[in-house]
C-alpha cells in the first residue's frame, strides 16, 4: 500500500506512478476539490494544487490573513512519517498479538482510515496559523529560535501529553463487560507509542509551521501597515 511498486500492474494503466495511497489521496482529494475543501486557509491537499480541478460551487468567503497559508504546506513531511512512524507502531502491536506478519487484504478500507488520519494530522498542523496574529503583533522582526522560545508552553505540551495518554489508553483497548479497559486482552496500539509519536512529531511540526507564518506574516506590508497593526495589537 505504502510503497509504488505494490499496486503498480493496476495504477500504471490509470498512468499514476504512486504507491496505492497516493493514488488513493489524489482521487479522494480531486472530489473535495471540486467541492471547495482546498479554499479553506486549513485545509491543505496531499496532492499538489496544480493536479486538483478548481471547485465547481461558488466560492466562500473567509477572514482575511497577512501571509497566505496555503504557501506552508508541510504534507510531504506528514505522509512520510505516518507511513514511517505511525503505521509501523500500529501494525507493530497487531503483528505482536497474532505471532506473526498478517495482511488481511482490506487495501480498500484501510486507505480510508489512512486518509481520515492523514487529514486530521494535517487540519492539526496547518490550523495555527490562523491564530498567532492575535498574540504576537509587536514582535515584527524576531528570529526563529527567539519564535519558538516564545510559542514553547513545557506545561502545557505536558498537560496535553498526558491528556493524550489517557486518551490512547481508553481509546487503544478492548472494554470488558463493564466499560473498563481489559489489560489483559492487549492494547490496539500502546499508549506510550500514541505520545512519543506526537511528542516527537506532531507537536515540533506544528510549531515549526507557527514560527515559518510569523517569519513571513508581515512580508509586502510597508512599514505604516506594520506600525498600524502594532498600534492595534
Amino acid at each position: 500500500m505504502y510503497t509504488k511498486d505494490g499496486f503498480a500492474d493496476v495504477l500504471h494503466r490509470d498512468g499514476f506512478e504512486g504507491s496505492w495511497l497516493e493514488w488513493l489521496l489524489r482521487e479522494t482529494e480531486v472530489s473535495h476539490a471540486k467541492i471547495r475543501r482546498y479554499d479553506s486557509p486549513d485545509e491543505h491537499p496531499f496532492t499538489p494544487r496544480s493536479q486538483l480541478p478548481d471547485p465547481i460551487l461558488p466560492p466562500l468567503s473567509y477572514p482575511p490573513l497577512l501571509h497566505d497559508p496555503t504557501s506552508l504546506n508541510v504534507n510531504p513531511r506528514i505522509l512520510s512519517f505516518y507511513i514511517n512512524s505511525i503505521v509501523p507502531a500500529i501494525t507493530r502491536t497487531v503483528t505482536e498479538r497474532l505471532g506473526k506478519v498478517n495482511d488481511d487484504g482490506n487495501y480498500g478500507s484501510a486507505g480510508t482510515r489512512d486518509i481520515e488520519c492523514l487529514q486530521a494530522i494535517s487540519r492539526r498542523i496547518h490550523c495555527v496559523p490562523l491564530l498567532p496574529l492575535l498574540v504576537h503583533p509587536s514582535h515584527p522582526h524576531p528570529q526563529p529560535p527567539a519564535l519558538e522560545s516564545l510559542i514553547t508552553k513545557p506545561a502545557v505540551e505536558a498537560a496535553l501529553l498526558a491528556r493524550l495518554e489517557k486518551k490512547a489508553r481508553w481509546y487503544g483497548a478492548e472494554l470488558g463487560p463493564d466499560g473498563e479497559p481489559e489489560e489483559k486482552g492487549g492494547r490496539k496500539v500502546r499508549p506510550e507509542e500514541v505520545v512519543r509519536l506526537y511528542r516527537e512529531y506532531i507537536i515540533p511540526l506544528t510549531k515549526e509551521v507557527e514560527v515559518e507564518y510569523l517569519l513571513h506574516r508581515l512580508d509586502g506590508l510597508s512599514q505604516s501597515q506594520i506600525d498600524e497593526l502594532m498600534k492595534s495589537g
